[in-house]
């Protein structure tokens, strides 16, 4: 085969140095290696520079959260219930909610003994059932607190997941109660306001206002508990309306409950007796017929009657209280 021709040599001045192509090719490596040179200078100059900026010439201050507009409201999915005055009587706060993947669980017992000890409210055996279970997905925990999350992420459980979803709150407690309604863990409404305007809350961007006066409806409330309790009786309901455009001011039923915990206290605390409960007129009858007497002119402001003798009808007696 033919030989390459080898790179001449020249002594020159008592120094060895290269001629032709490798002379070229040594030329040609030495400036790219002065030109990548000069970038890699450039580029730490413009880093440095930078550097000495922020440090010195600028405020401490991240630039994107010290100028980042400030979210007054997190959007949720059900909107918020006011009273007449703007009063929050229900809002949505956003939680986390755990859930497994049991196939991803190591060690079920290890899981459930570790959950037990930071949820206590939850059983270890039922954690431990739900952990081995052969679906992919089991809740164990529904709404927990910002605390309680940190708890669970500390323990480093594989398989172990959370879930953003909303609580329903209310402000106000058992204020209201009859009237707000409730909702269920999945967010739609089962009584009262809530469920009357289900659709519309979970559709809405706006609160729903209502009616209602907190105000009003803290005095009727406290006046209703105050007479229940003078005359020893097992529930009490009043309503208290505009007589002029018939808008509901507020209505309250006791024993009431707290809808934070609907089902935490006896099943007749959510019976609303004013609005679904049947009573005989009784004394409020007293009105009508004494409208009619006084309509009629059988009897003037300052005439009376004697109801001293019971009235018989059929097989019962009808006394009156105050006779006279």
């Amino acid at each position: 085969g033919q030989r390459k021709p080898l790179p001449a040599v020249v002594l020159r001045h008592g120094r060895i140095e290269m001629e032709g192509t490798a002379k070229q090719a040594i030329e040609t490596g030495r400036t790219r290696l002065v030109i990548a040179g000069a970038i890699f200078a450039l580029a730490f100059a413009i880093v440095g520079a930078r550097l000495v900026d922020l440090a010195m010439l600028t405020d401490g201050n991240e630039p994107r959260i010290a100028h980042a507009p400030i979210v007054e409201h997190f959007a949720t999915e059900r909107a918020d219930i006011l009273d007449r005055n703007g009063e929050l009587l229900a809002t949505s706060l956003i939680t986390a909610s755990l859930y497994a993947d049991p196939a991803l669980v190591l060690d079920s017992d290890e899981a459930a003994r570790k959950l037990a000890m930071v949820l206590p409210e939850l059983s270890e055996a039922a954690i431990r059932t739900k952990l081995s279970a052969k679906g992919r997905f089991v809740w164990l925990r529904r709404n927990l607190t910002p605390r309680q999350v940190y708890d669970v992420n500390r323990l480093g459980v594989p398989g172990l997941a959370f879930q953003r979803e909303e609580r329903r709150v209310y402000p106000h407690g058992s204020l209201a109660a009859h009237i707000v309604g409730f909702t269920n863990i999945d967010n739609r409404g089962l009584a009262g306001v809530e469920r009357q305007f289900d659709d519309s809350l979970i559709a809405g961007s706006k609160p729903l206002d209502l009616s209602l006066d907190v105000r009003v409806q803290h005095v009727l409330e406290e006046e209703l508990a105050a007479a229940q309790e003078e005359f020893s009786a097992i529930g009490a309901a009043g309503i208290v309306m505009d007589v002029v455009t018939g808008e509901v001011l507020a209505m309250a039923s006791l024993p009431g409950f707290d809808p934070n915990h609907p089902v935490a206290g006896a099943d007749d605390t959510r019976f609303n007796r004013a609005t679904l409960g049947v009573y005989e007129m009784g004394s409020t009858f007293k009105i009508f017929t004494t409208a009619m007497a006084l309509d009629a002119g059988t009897v003037t402001m300052r005439g009376g009657y004697d109801a001293t003798n019971p009235i018989r009808v059929a097989r019962f007696t009808i006394n009156d209280f105050h006779a006279k």
